[in-house]
């Protein structure tokens, strides 16, 4: 199983919900914890949701890689 980055999750995420959204068919995403998903209209807001986690952890800022965090008075 190859692993994708946050940001080939969203794409394939977003495109999964355009996909939906024009009927083009129902699609089946795998999330961030290997659980298999199959989104249907019915349940687009939790595609929504799901693209929303990949988008918030894609803007976060990674507080390890400048070094150590310091106290400033």
């Amino acid at each position: 199983m190859a692993h994708l980055t946050i940001a080939e999750k969203l794409v394939e995420a977003e495109t999964a919900l355009h996909e939906l959204l024009t009927g083009t068919s129902a699609r089946v995403v795998v999330d961030q914890n290997g659980e298999r998903v199959e989104y249907t209209a019915a349940n687009a807001p939790r595609l929504r949701a799901y693209i929303e986690e990949l988008k918030r952890t894609l803007s976060a800022p990674n507080l390890g890689s400048n070094g150590p965090l310091r106290a400033v008075f």
